[in-house]
């Protein structure tokens, strides 16, 4: 079954529950084996009054849904609204907000916010694993408002002890081969010990890594080819610059600005997640095939609301040891 190929096919196709339920069943099973995702046994029939399937093994909860085992899991919302807001999320270049979603599919905004949250984990690009070579440009930015543009309640809260300046902003240090993916990981502070590793994670030995003049990065040559472009005289010096991944950072923004406005820094991760995918995707598939990329990456992922809002306490938990960026 071919995918549709627009935002307009597609909320026409998936108005239809028959083209819906055709649609995940391919997906899911595209060997036409349907198996019962808590047993993984394939002694199951479908009941088409209750619009189920059910499994004949013996234990709890016999019938299941195509939700079932998918980041969609126990949500009320019928596959007409939610297939929908994959597309969405999956092909707006700058993100859509949970207002838009509530506005679009008849739905609130609490309940628009967690549907994007898991389309969010769908997103997460385990398509381009492995890790980078060649040429890699590696910078690092900081996610947050400026304190002068705070509410005073605000400021207090996120500058208090903290001395002001980056201290009330978000790290996300990121990673982008030329010619290839950019990978990006949340950071707790910028110092050696903690970008190092992220490089070596990331980054083959042996390539070719491209910096700023930042402390942090010094001692990289002892496993790859580095080379530094000071920023406080130029720009490019030749082929050694970091425009690339500084051209992602950008793109990064204008979504957490333009678009989500306010994100907390124990949900970062995901917005970050969300931007590098469409970023790794955006030459190589069209609109329809980053869809089912992500459609495919739906089964064998959780995230209840009790989760999503309980991040902020494991956040505060792991960025406690340590409050300084330099």
């Amino acid at each position: 079954m071919e995918a549709p190929r627009s935002l307009q096919e597609a909320i026409i196709y998936f108005s239809s529950a028959q083209n819906c339920h055709e649609f995940m069943v391919n997906l899911r099973w595209p060997d036409g084996k349907i198996t019962c995702p808590r047993c993984g046994s394939d002694d199951v029939c479908y009941l088409p009054n209750a619009k189920v399937f059910k499994c004949y093994q013996k234990h709890e909860k016999q019938k299941f849904s195509l939700k079932v085992g998918t980041v969609m899991e126990d949500s009320p919302i019928g596959l007409e609204k939610w297939l929908p807001v994959f597309w969405m999320l999956t092909n707006c270049k700058n993100g859509i907000s949970s207002w838009e979603i509530h506005r679009a599919v008849k739905v609130t905004q609490k309940t628009a916010w967690f549907m994007l949250q898991r389309v969010r984990l769908a997103m997460q690009d385990e398509i381009s694993g492995g890790k980078l070579g060649g040429t890699v440009e590696v910078d690092e930015t900081f996610i947050g408002g400026k304190a002068r543009n705070m509410h005073k309640d605000v400021k207090e809260r996120k500058l208090e002890g903290k001395g002001g300046g980056t201290s009330s902003k978000v790290g996300v240090q990121g990673f982008l081969e030329r010619g290839g993916k950019v990978k990006a990981k949340v950071i707790k502070n910028t110092r050696r010990e903690t970008l190092i590793p992220n490089i070596q994670e990331h980054v083959e030995t042996g390539s070719h890594v491209m910096t700023d003049e930042f402390r942090s990065y010094f001692g990289l040559q002892a496993e790859y080819v580095h080379s530094v472009i000071n920023h406080a005289e130029e720009y490019v010096n030749g082929q050694i610059h970091t425009n690339g991944i500084e051209n992602f950072w950008a793109l990064l923004k204008r979504g957490l600005g333009g678009t989500y406005i306010a994100v907390e820094p124990f949900h970062l991760f995901r917005y970050v997640d969300e931007q590098a995918f469409r970023y790794n995707h955006r030459v190589d598939m069209n609109d329809g095939d980053r869809f089912v990329a992500v459609m495919k990456h739906i089964a064998g992922k959780r995230l209840t609301y009790k989760e999503l809002i309980g991040e902020k306490k494991e956040y505060e938990k792991a960025t406690s040891q340590s409050d300084d960026w330099f």
